[in-house]
């Protein structure tokens, strides 16, 4: 947090103290009036009040006036706040290779609870499409707002089959985009690219459009695993994935397991749709601030603890 006029957090500090110079002595002639009263009990009882309510309450009303006074000098609040007009696309691997099992229960399904996990962190209004590939890339659903209506896609999503074309993906998933607002694609395969265009390629005529690229890669290299009916290696080529990623200004990430992959998707969303940016605090210093001692007040005179 910063202040725009910090200078002036010295009256937020006067006016902190002056507050509580003067509630103590309200307090103090309260109770010295007490005195005066013929009933002795009730001069005593007024003597000996519990000090906890009445300390409570000063707490409450020096918070508000503190957060007055702060408002006063102007801050500024670092805030994670929805990126404006922000689409992403997620690019889902449905080769052959993303039904070996050492994600459990598989690759596939992992793949699709961490689709899910990144649709529970998006902001509404961001728009998000998915595109499937294998062989060769099909979109499943374009980039919309109505997040129920991708959760619904997901179940869509084509089972295993097929190669890996990773550059038709990301040349596919580039033409789904609005004119304006941040683009963001979020590949995630299990593999090597082997069928389509070049990978490399595609992902520079697609950054070249403004599209960020983010790449999530899922199994390891020389795990033994092999594409099921095949002789294949289910292999991945993290490189490749890096080099794609730096291409279009992202990150690449790596799974090894089911949790990591949701991790890794949770983590994209909040780092690809959401923005910190640094917003005026002082209307919600003033308003805190202001609703502090009006609380403050409304307490003291309903336990009649107000000095």
């Amino acid at each position: 947090m910063s202040f725009s006029h910090p200078e002036r957090l010295i009256l937020a500090v006067v006016a902190c103290v002056a507050f509580v110079w003067l509630y103590r002595l309200i307090e103090r002639r309260t109770a010295a009036r007490a005195l005066v009263y013929s009933n002795l009990q009730f001069a005593l009882d007024a003597m000996r009040p519990s000090r906890i309510p009445s300390v409570a309450l000063l707490a409450v009303l020096t918070a508000g006036v503190a957060g007055l006074a702060l408002a006063f000098a102007g801050p500024r609040l670092w805030l994670r706040v929805p990126v404006k007009d922000g689409a992403v696309v997620l690019c889902i691997d449905t080769s052959g290779s993303m039904s070996a099992t050492d994600l459990e229960p598989s690759r596939e399904a992992a793949a699709k609870t961490a689709a899910r996990a990144f649709l529970d962190e998006v902001p509404p209004g961001t728009r998000v499409g998915i595109v499937a590939f294998s062989s060769s890339a099909g979109v499943v659903i374009p980039p919309t707002d109505d997040l129920d209506a991708v959760r619904d896609a997901i179940g869509r999503i084509p089972p295993p089959d097929g190669g890996t074309a990773i550059g038709d993906a990301l040349a596919l998933a580039g033409r789904q985009f609005p004119d304006k607002g941040k683009k963001v694609i979020v590949l995630m395969t299990d593999g090597v690219n082997n069928a389509g265009v070049d990978p490399l390629v595609a992902a520079r005529d697609v950054a070249a459009t403004g599209v960020s690229i983010y790449t999530v890669g899922i199994g390891t290299s020389g795990s033994g695993e092999l594409i099921p009916g095949t002789n294949e290696q289910a292999d991945l080529d993290e490189d490749a994935l890096r080099e794609i990623a730096a291409t279009g200004n992202g990150t690449y990430a790596s799974a090894r397991d089911a949790a990591g992959l949701r991790g890794a998707f949770r983590d994209l969303a909040r780092s690809s749709v959401w923005e910190k940016r640094k917003v005026d605090g002082a209307a919600l210093f003033a308003a805190g601030g202001g609703l502090a001692v009006v609380l403050g007040f409304l307490a003291g005179f309903a336990v009649g603890r107000f000095p």
